[in-house]
């Protein structure tokens, strides 16, 4: 009789959430997995997300991360994985004109035609999980040999193996064995590692125009150093080298990290006119958009990970509970990678 597939969740629908996803399914073929995500938020990609203009969908802005790097050091390591993005058409070499770009020799930069979410869907596709939104865990308990993982809405529901890709101090904030069993039996190192991890915050603004606008400046994007407010801006269909009278362009603002801290308090609603007036300050004369989405990144990039950066963690053994995502690695695609690889490899230890 065959065996009855283990219910896996991976909480995250972001980068390393589903990468993992589809590596299980790659390197364990003949292991009967009933793969199953779930995240907060209503859409995929976590900090890879893709906004859409809500008066033509056509018309998409990159809030989170803005290009992938691929630095010499990765070059053999994860050359696969840039193949395979390559081969689908999902990256395109980065031939826009970027200011201000500091890159290192023998880096090459890739941008997603349809916006950085389509990596992440590219893996979840891969993967045949099943994809939850608006699912946000708060508890999870030891249930006879099983976790038992509550979200806000919604009943509890039992899984043979949980895997956890959100942002550390999200980790750190769930109730229920994972505090009271959980953190006894784990180091106390092991705790104090996870309590150290820290990230920058930012907000970035998306602005969406109607179809035959113009926005006439000589760059794609560009690196902003002597304003107190904006970092980054990218008029984001020309970084993606997409030009079309169908729908309008699109310009993303990134702002600086003590900006955000400065600000991460505030209501979005209060902080949007301040962008938005230091962006006219940069850019007179920029067309009024259609509408504006603002965007609140409390956890933006990883500034301090786990030490020595081991990938995941592995919180408990038999049910398997492991945590991974940048916060055991560093802060870009590669360190997401590195981490569902390491993910993938505690599951083949414990299974």
């Amino acid at each position: 009789m065959a065996a009855a597939a283990a219910r896996v969740l991976i909480v995250g629908a972001g980068l390393t959430g589903s990468l993992c996803a589809a590596l299980l399914r790659r390197e364990l073929p003949r292991r009967p997995l009933r793969i199953v995500l779930w995240d907060k938020a209503r859409d995929a990609g976590g900090r890879m997300t893709t906004s859409r203009s809500p008066h033509n969908p056509r018309c998409t802005a990159d809030l989170g991360a803005q290009y992938i790097t691929l630095r010499p050091a990765y070059t053999q390591k994860h050359q696969s994985f840039y193949e395979d993005l390559l081969a689908h058409g999902v990256l395109k070499p980065l031939t826009a004109p970027v200011e201000g770009m500091v890159m290192e020799e023998g880096s090459h930069n890739f941008v997603t035609p349809q916006g950085i979410s389509s990596i992440v869907k590219h893996y979840l596709t891969e993967s045949g999980a099943d994809v939850f939104y608006e699912h946000h865990v708060t508890q999870i308990y030891l249930r006879g040999g099983k976790w038992e993982v509550c979200k806000k809405t919604g009943s509890p529901e039992q899984f043979d193996i949980v895997v956890l890709t959100i942002p550390v101090p999200q980790i750190l904030q769930l109730q229920g064995d994972i505090v009271n069993t959980i953190y006894r039996v784990i180091k106390e190192s092991q705790k104090q590692q996870l309590e150290s991890v820290s990230y920058s915050s930012r907000y970035a603004l998306g602005l969406f125009y109607e179809a035959g606008t113009r926005i006439d400046v000589p760059w794609a994007a560009q690196y902003i150093t002597n304003n107190p407010c904006i970092r980054f801006i990218s008029i984001d269909n020309k970084k993606r080298n997409i030009e079309s009278s169908e729908f309008g362009p699109s310009v993303v603002v990134h702002t600086s990290v003590p900006f955000g801290i400065a600000h991460l308090e505030w209501d979005k609603e209060k902080v949007q006119p301040i962008i938005l007036d230091q962006l006219e300050n940069i850019m007179p004369g920029l067309p009024k958009p259609t509408s504006i989405k603002c965007q609140k990144w409390r956890y933006s990039q990883v500034t301090k990970a786990i030490p020595s950066c081991p990938g995941q963690m592995t919180l408990h053994m038999k049910p398997l509970l492991v945590c991974g995502g940048d916060g055991f690695t560093h802060s870009n695609f590669d360190g997401c990678i590195d981490s569902a690889i390491c993910i993938v490899e505690a599951f083949k230890t414990n299974l």
